[in-house]
């Protein structure tokens, strides 16, 4: 139950940065895809340079999750193709749609119900990958 509640503040904490930070508006994101503004990428950016920061110091240090658990994070991949492929999808969608998963949620609690449409398609992309994943080369 303890776990549970800190994932609901992160979640709300997460969603509320979202909007305070306009990363979740459509706006900011179509203005990103014609290349009008740095908003997004300054975002982008920041998230992978703490990504980085974050991943390094778990690794150096030995960090423990806050229910002492060890941190595992997996090995580096050589695949190209299937992370490329994957990412000219999902950047697709993100174009077509104007949300990636995380302003999808987020969009739906602040009230813009049209994105429950953008949410069962995205569950069911996601349905059709875990069915054709046995198919696909590796």
């Amino acid at each position: 139950m303890k776990r549970v509640l800190l994932y609901f503040a992160i979640g709300i904490l997460f969603g509320i940065t979202m909007i305070k930070s306009e990363a979740a508006s459509w706006f900011r994101i179509y203005e990103m895809f014609q290349f009008k503004s740095f908003h997004m990428y300054g975002i982008i950016g920041a998230a992978v340079a703490l990504g980085v920061i974050i991943t390094q110091s778990i690794k150096r240090f030995k960090l423990r999750s806050f229910f002492g658990e060890e941190i595992q994070i997996p090995s580096k991949t050589k695949l190209v193709k299937a992370p490329l492929f994957g990412g000219v999808i999902f950047g697709l969608g993100w174009a077509l749609t104007g949300a990636c998963p995380g302003p999808i949620y987020v969009l739906i609690g602040a009230g813009y119900f049209p994105l429950l449409i953008v949410l069962a398609s995205a569950l069911l992309g996601t349905y059709c990958y875990g069915v054709l994943k046995p198919r696909l080369p590796h």
